[in-house]
């Protein structure tokens, strides 16, 4: 018996979204849309020597569409991609002439996010230096360190952070010249007559050649300047406007500091390649967040690492007039970014009611990226997606291998000395393949550190003499193509010969309704193997310091936790605190050195409370309980 059409075709409608859905046939096509154009718009501007994207600058402030369109927003100034492109020349000018900065020449600029940021930048592309970004929280030995290691005679400072730039820095940098931004040097650069230099100052013979230092986060030692090549400012701005659908219909918005590649390649540089509009925020927070968002009217937002439970956690926005909530009154169309927790992804789309995630996976220096758009639960929590037409395509090039937690390195056969991949499902390194002749094409390592260069890369995985860049990141593959964060190397720590992911640990208790935000880490203790976990708590206001923390709740945590977790991987130890401070990046990413080195010693750390589970609950770990485990009186 024939069926009829009415029913006919919502099945097959069905059916194909099914399909569709489990092999990523449509989101595999709009990965490859946005990979190819964004690869071979690299290898173009190589062959024609126009690798920076001074040019792209150049194009739209000449172009009559586009010259008196809006390019940038900032604190209630705009300006326009022609208003922009005179201020970048006039920039350029006086950084030539009053300075003498020359082609291929480093300057730092130790700046908050600002429209002045953005024409210094521009300006020293436009006479071809190359500028250092400096994270603006550095200060003493650390910031005296990133400008010795960018090789710069030239600091160019935010009169805002002019205070980090202390006795202590100028007198290890003597033969360093320090310029304030203050009124007098922006009359003076005001002043100067902008003048357009020749292409030949700016020109590159090959893509992976530098054009920004950028810092790592320093999170395990000293920051280091990783280089940020052409093809990569290239490739991650037209892709990135790809990927989101970025037009200049849209008005990109972002807080992230401009220091850091996400905000500065893939929000700003992004926004230029389409021609678009970007509203930019001197920095993140919570109070003028949703307000800088609505002045600015954005269609996209950016985010890194726990910015979203940041504005989760405050207190809705209230019309002053009406009493009405505020949190869904905008334009949002979608929030990018990465660092996006699980526990946090549906509460931030359903209070804001943004239809869109576009969360990414990469790493300054790095040498690729792993991308998801969701807008539904199929893909939640993953950094990334794709299926074999993307694959295919754009070739196969990242591998997860399993690892030797003991080492801290991928796990090696005895017998052949190769790596092994890690199951479905299973958690271990993700490597990325790279030329073992040619490895700078795609690997450019840091800026003159080739010792710290090769330590990312592994050698003889899978076959002998191939070359793999370790991310020193633990992910794994489920069975539909999604990818998922499980731990850095380092922060998987093992206990009841167990491997245990802070990860994993953090998801559990943070979706615990009282907690606000948790940071796990591995603690020794004496007279014991391995680590045990201990969890970093802040509590919803009310709960903790100042209250202390009710028997009600703390038995509440224990039973939560021990619902979601194996024994192995039960937090042993809270230690609940204020807030994050000091264990947070300028990019919102928790740290866990210093927590870690801390221990559970009660008095090593702040002003923090010390509690351990005891039978169903968590009660305070006191001195007395610590001399009993230092004595070895208590066996965990």
């Amino acid at each position: 018996m024939p069926v009829p059409l009415a029913v006919a075709l919502p099945a097959a409608a069905a059916g194909a979204a099914y399909l569709n859905a489990r092999m990523s046939l449509w989101y595999d096509v709009h990965l490859v849309q946005s990979a190819l154009p964004a690869t071979l718009s690299a290898l173009w501007r190589e062959r024609t020597d126009r690798l920076s994207p001074f040019y792209v600058l150049e194009r739209h402030a000449q172009n009559k569409s586009s010259a008196n369109r809006t390019f940038i927003i900032f604190e209630g100034k705009s300006w326009t991609y022609a208003q922009v492109y005179e201020n970048v020349l006039r920039y350029g000018t006086w950084l030539r002439e009053r300075h003498g900065v020359k082609p291929k020449d480093i300057v730092a600029v130790d700046f908050q996010n600002s429209d002045v940021f953005i024409f210094i930048w521009f300006g020293l592309w436009s006479i071809g230096a190359k500028p250092a970004f400096m994270n603006y929280n550095l200060t003493g030995s650390a910031l005296a360190h990133c400008i010795k290691t960018a090789t710069t005679s030239l600091v160019l400072v935010d009169p805002l952070v002019a205070s980090n730039v202390n006795q202590e820095v100028r007198s290890e940098l003597e033969a360093v010249t320090f310029v304030e931004f203050d009124p007098t040097t922006l009359a003076e650069i005001a002043a100067t007559e902008p003048r357009r230099y020749p292409d030949a100052d700016r020109s590159e013979d090959k893509y992976q050649n530098i054009a920004i230092l950028i810092f790592t986060s320093g999170t395990t030692g000293m920051p280091k300047p990783a280089i940020v090549s052409w093809a990569k400012c290239i490739v991650g701005g037209v892709f990135t406007s790809r990927f989101i659908s970025n037009s200049t219909n849209d008005v990109f918005y972002t807080s992230m500091p401009l220091y850091h590649s996400s905000a500065a390649i893939l929000g700003f540089g992004n926004t230029l390649e389409v021609g678009g509009t970007i509203a930019i925020g001197r920095k993140f927070s919570t109070k003028t967040f949703w307000s800088d968002v609505r002045t600015s009217g954005a269609t996209i937002i950016q985010y890194v690492g726990e910015t979203c439970r940041y504005l989760l956690a405050a207190p809705p926005q209230l019309d002053p007039t009406t009493g009405e909530n505020l949190d869904k009154k905008h334009k949002v169309r979608a929030a990018f970014g990465n660092g996006l927790r699980p526990d946090v992804w549906s509460r931030f789309r359903d209070r804001f009611g943004v239809d869109t995630i576009g969360e990414f996976y990469a790493a300054t220096e790095g040498t690729f990226g792993t991308w998801n758009l969701s807008r539904n639960d199929f893909a939640k929590g993953a950094i990334g997606r794709n299926g074999w037409i993307y694959n295919a395509v754009m070739g196969m090039n990242l591998a997860i291998v399993e690892v030797d937690h003991e080492q801290g390195a991928p796990w090696r056969d005895p017998k052949t000395g190769f790596c092994r991949s890690a199951g479905t499902n299973e958690p271990g390194e993700l490597l990325c393949r790279v030329s073992p002749t040619d490895m700078s094409r795609r690997f450019q390592g840091y800026y003159g550190n080739p010792e710290a260069t090769q330590k990312k890369v592994l050698r003889s995985v899978f076959r002998k003499d191939d070359a793999w860049f370790r991310t020193g990141d633990i992910l794994k593959w489920d069975g539909e193509g999604r990818l998922f964060f499980s731990d850095r190397i380092g922060d998987t720590f093992r206990w009841k010969s167990e491997n245990v992911s802070t990860q994993e640990v953090s998801e559990a208790i943070g979706s615990h309704p009282a907690v606000r935000e948790a940071n796990v880490y591995g603690v020794e203790l004496p007279h014991h193997d391995g680590r045990a976990g201990c969890a970093a708590l802040v509590l919803d206001e009310g709960r903790g310091i100042e209250a202390k923390p009710e028997d009600a709740l703390l038995k509440s945590l224990a039973e939560h936790v021990k619902k979601a977790l194996p024994k192995y991987a039960l937090p042993l130890f809270l230690r609940v605190m204020p807030d994050m401070g000091m264990q947070m990046t300028g990019t919102n990413k928790q740290q866990k050195t210093g927590l870690r080195g801390e221990g559970v010693k009660p008095g090593a750390g702040d002003e923090s409370l010390m509690y351990w589970l005891q039978g169903d609950t968590y009660v305070p770990f006191t001195a007395n309980d610590w001399q009993q485990l230092d004595g070895g009186r208590v066996k965990l």
